[in-house]
C-alpha cells in the first residue's frame, strides 16, 4: 500500500510546485497607448474637433468614383491576397481551438500470415478506439488559443486597412488620370495659341515687319509645345494604366475618364488624436499583436510546467473478422499520464526570452507606428492650410497672367511689342494655369490622405 501511495504523493507534490511556480511568473496588461503621452487636439488645427463619424469617399461626390471603388474592392489581386491571409489567419485560430477538446480515433485492421512450406495461412482481424485528452491545468493550450485568435483580429484589420488603403489609391489615381488629361488640354491650347501667333509672324515677315530671327523663334517654341503635347498624352496614358491595374482591368489605357476635376470637399472634422488609435485598422492590428506577444509569452512559461493527460483504449482481436466484436475478445485501457520536464538544457528559459524579445518588439512596433500615425493626421492637417493659401495665390496669379497675354497678343499684332515680350507673357498665363490644376489634385489627394489618416468609415 506504502508502494501505490507513493507515485500519487510525487505527483501531488509536482503539481504543488508547478501552481507556484506558475503564480510567480509576471504578466502584465497590454497597454491602449504604450504608454505614451496623447495631446487633447490637434496641433496642426484647431478647428473642428467634432467626432469623425462621416463616410469619407461620398463627400466628393463623384458617382463615376464610387463605381470605380467598388470595382477595384472586387476585382483587385493585392487585396484578394490579403483576404486569403485573413482567411488563413481564422483558420489556424480555428484549428488551435482544437486543443482543448478530446481526439478520438478508430482503427481497423486485417492480415494474413504463412510461409512458404505449406498453403496453410492464418488471419486475424483487429478493431481498436484510441482516445486522448490533455487537461489545460495552467492554461497553456488556452494561452495559444488567445494568441491565434489576437494574431487573426490582427489580420482582420491588416484586410480592411488593405481596403482602405486600395480605396484612397484608386482616388488618387482618378485623380491624376483627370489632372494629366487637363494637362494635355492645356498644352494643346499654348500650341493652338503659338500656332496663331505664328501665322501673325509669317505675315508680318511677309511684309517686311518682322526679322527671320522672330519667325524662327516662334517656330521652335511651336515645336517645343508640340514635343511637350505627345509627352504629357503619354503620361496620361500611363497614368490611365496604373488606375486599370488598382481596378484589377487589363492596362490597355482606354478607360473612359472625365477631364474635370471634382470639387474640394470641406474640411473634415478631425476629432481628437486618442481617438484616432482605435479608428485605424493599421493601428488595431499592431495592437493585437501585442495581445498576440503577451499570449505566446504565458503560454511559453506554462509549457515550462508538467502536463497531465488521459488516454484510452479499446481494442479487439480475432481471427474472424464477424468475431472481433465480441467482449470476450475486446479488452479496454484507461491510463492517466504526467510529463514533468526535467533537464532541458536550458532550452525552454530560451524560448521564454525569446517570447519576451518578440513581446518588447510588438510593444515597440505599436508605439512607432502610433507615431507615424499621429504624423500622418498633423502634416495633412498643416498642408490643408498650405495649399489652400496656395490656391488663392496662384488663381490670382492666372487671372492677372491671362489678361496680360490677352492684351501682349493685340499689341503685338499692332506692332507696339516685341515677339519675345509676347512669348513670354503667354507662358507665364500657361505655367499658371499648369500649376493651378496641379495644386487642385494636390489638393483632392490631401483629402484622401488625411480621411486614410484619421480612419473611420469608407
Amino acid at each position: 500500500m506504502q508502494r501505490n501511495k507513493l507515485p500519487l504523493l510525487l505527483i501531488l507534490v509536482t503539481m504543488t510546485t508547478a501552481c507556484s511556480s506558475l503564480k510567480s511568473t509576471t504578466y502584465h496588461p497590454i497597454p491602449s497607448t504604450a504608454q505614451m503621452s496623447i495631446p487633447t487636439t490637434w496641433s496642426a488645427n484647431s478647428t473642428n474637433q467634432q467626432p469623425v463619424n462621416i463616410t469619407w469617399l461620398k463627400s466628393f461626390n463623384d458617382p463615376l468614383l464610387l463605381a470605380l471603388i467598388k470595382e477595384g474592392q472586387k476585382n483587385n489581386i493585392d487585396l484578394q491576397l490579403t483576404s486569403a491571409k485573413m482567411n488563413r489567419a481564422w483558420l489556424l485560430a480555428a484549428k488551435s481551438a482544437t486543443a482543448l477538446k478530446p481526439t478520438v480515433n478508430l482503427s481497423i485492421g486485417q492480415s494474413q500470415s504463412g510461409n512458404f512450406s505449406s498453403n496453410d495461412t492464418k488471419s486475424n482481424s483487429s478493431v481498436g478506439l484510441n482516445g486522448s485528452w490533455e487537461i489545460d491545468l495552467w492554461g497553456r493550450l488556452q494561452a495559444g488559443i488567445d494568441a491565434s485568435q489576437a494574431s487573426a483580429l490582427s489580420a482582420q484589420a491588416d484586410h480592411r486597412y488593405a481596403i482602405h488603403s486600395l480605396s484612397a489609391n484608386l482616388a488618387k489615381s482618378y485623380f491624376k488620370v483627370i489632372e494629366s488629361k487637363r494637362q494635355v488640354i492645356i498644352s494643346q491650347q499654348n500650341s493652338s495659341l503659338l500656332q496663331q501667333i505664328l501665322i501673325i509672324t509669317q505675315a508680318k515677315y511677309d511684309h517686311g515687319l518682322s526679322s527671320a530671327q522672330d519667325l524662327a523663334v516662334n517656330k521652335a517654341n511651336l515645336a517645343s509645345a508640340k514635343d511637350q503635347y505627345i509627352s504629357l498624352q503619354g503620361s496620361q496614358r500611363n497614368a490611365l494604366r496604373a488606375l486599370e491595374l488598382l481596378l484589377g482591368r487589363y492596362p490597355s489605357a482606354s478607360s473612359e475618364i472625365p477631364d474635370q476635376l471634382p470639387p474640394l470637399p470641406a474640411p473634415p472634422p478631425a476629432g481628437i488624436p486618442s481617438n484616432m488609435l482605435e479608428r485605424r485598422p493599421d493601428m488595431v492590428s499592431a495592437e493585437r499583436q501585442i495581445a498576440a506577444a503577451f499570449h505566446i509569452v504565458k503560454q511559453t512559461r506554462a509549457a515550462q510546467l508538467p502536463k497531465f493527460s488521459l488516454t484510452s483504449n479499446i481494442n479487439g482481436a480475432s481471427s474472424s473478422l464477424e468475431d472481433v466484436l465480441n467482449p470476450a475478445n475486446m479488452a479496454w485501457q484507461l491510463a492517466a499520464n504526467l510529463l514533468v520536464p526535467l533537464l532541458d538544457a536550458g532550452q525552454g528559459k530560451i524560448e521564454i526570452d525569446l517570447a519576451n524579445i518578440d513581446q518588447q518588439q510588438a510593444v515597440a512596433n505599436y508605439r512607432q507606428k502610433a507615431l507615424n500615425a499621429f504624423a500622418d493626421v498633423e502634416k495633412n492637417l498643416d498642408l490643408g492650410l498650405v495649399l489652400a493659401q496656395r490656391e488663392r495665390q496662384l488663381y490670382e496669379a492666372l487671372t492677372q497672367s491671362q489678361q496680360a497675354k490677352k492684351i501682349a497678343t493685340l499689341r503685338y499684332a499692332e506692332g507696339e511689342i516685341g515677339l519675345l515680350d509676347t512669348l513670354n507673357l503667354q507662358q507665364q498665363a500657361i505655367s499658371a494655369q499648369s500649376k493651378l490644376t496641379s495644386l487642385q489634385r494636390m489638393a483632392l489627394e490631401q483629402r484622401v490622405n488625411l480621411y486614410l489618416a484619421l480612419g473611420g468609415a469608407w
